[in-house]
């Protein structure tokens, strides 16, 4: 068995040198909640490990800027506990508040949350070669097309692979427009959240827009009044420590009753955080109530393909964009 190195870097120019250094298997640890998991059931097999855990600045949270900047490194925890993001974005708060255990939030990093993989049973579970899957082997096939897949993906999927996106904080930042940032062998970039995850269609396993070598360093997030009214709304299995079926984040920007932006993005539905468009178009400009809540929820998946136990999610997430709609129109600024 091949032994496994590991390198510690104080500056992200060290960890890029290390990584380049290290060669095929190198991998990037910070808070680790990940990985390990990974790593223990055998899906992730990386050789050299480079701790990023005390780069210096990662875990800067600055709320005092045109924009709320949080360093890869924050862990989830400070952040849901920041007093200007609780106040002025709940969205943010509420999405990292209702993800894992208070003993992971404590652990794990804003960052490291944003390169989550997927929760697919037949991605984590099929290592011995039973199940065949096109993330972690491609081209074996996607097992769970006509298999289990209750919690499979309704939104974004192909023939390829339909496995679910699983963070709550991806979800928010989609909603509220972030931007990543970016840094490594060829310098610094910033990019949309937008294009940070990518569709699986017929290449699921590259997940991620990010080169290698490349550390995710920080996030940004553009202040807005919508932020005021903001709401995250998971729907899952049981009350903690689980995934969603179906989550919602919503910001309202509003002129007295009527809706100026909406900002709405889904989560537990879709392959990577969805931007729910088609929602936001139809409340754009109109009154909230019951009635255009739930249109807009149906909108949001005009275009859903369920499989053949996951049918349910189609109008759980409906519904569940509808209730985060109506919290967030009562929400006062």
């Amino acid at each position: 068995m091949r032994s496994l190195s590991y390198i510690r870097a104080k500056t992200v120019r060290e960890a890029t040198e290390a990584f380049a250094a290290a060669g095929e298997g190198a991998c990037y640890i910070s808070g680790g909640t990940t990985l390990y998991d990974l790593m223990k059931l055998g899906v992730e097999r990386p050789h050299h490990l480079i701790d990023i855990a005390s780069l210096e600045g990662a875990d800067r949270i600055d709320t005092g800027g045109d924009v709320l900047f949080f360093g890869a490194g924050a862990l989830m925890a400070d952040v849901a506990e920041d007093e200007v993001v609780r106040r002025d974005y709940p969205v943010l708060a509420e999405s990292l508040s209702k993800a894992a255990s208070q003993q992971l939030r404590n652990m794990a990093t804003v960052g490291g949350n944003l390169l989550q993989r997927t929760r697919c049973p037949y991605f984590r579970n099929g290592t011995i070669g039973a199940y065949p899957c096109n993330k972690r082997e491609p081209g074996s096939g996607c097992a769970a097309i006509g298999g289990l897949d209750r919690t499979q993906a309704v939104l974004g999927i192909s023939d390829a692979c339909t496995a679910v996106s699983p963070g709550d904080w991806p979800v928010a930042l989609t909603a509220m427009d972030a931007r990543i940032q970016l840094q490594g062998p060829t310098g610094e970039r910033t990019i949309p959240i937008a294009e940070f995850y990518l569709l699986p269609g017929k290449t699921p396993h590259f997940e991620f827009a990010i080169m290698p070598g490349e550390i995710v360093t920080g996030i940004s997030v553009p202040k807005t009044e919508a932020g005021r009214r903001s709401t995250y709304l998971k729907v899952r299995d049981r009350e903690s420590y689980a995934f969603a079926l179906a989550s919602a984040a919503v910001a309202l920007a509003m002129d007295g009753d009527h809706v100026r932006r909406a900002h709405i993005a889904l989560g537990g539905v879709a392959t990577r955080p969805w931007r729910a468009r088609e929602a936001e178009s139809l409340l754009n400009g109109r009154a909230i109530d019951t009635e255009i809540a739930l249109a807009a929820g149906r909108a949001a998946f005009a275009d859903a393909r369920a499989g053949k136990h996951n049918a349910f999610k189609i109008e759980l997430g409906a519904r569940t964009l509808a209730d985060a709609i109506m919290t967030a129109g009562r929400k006062m600024q």
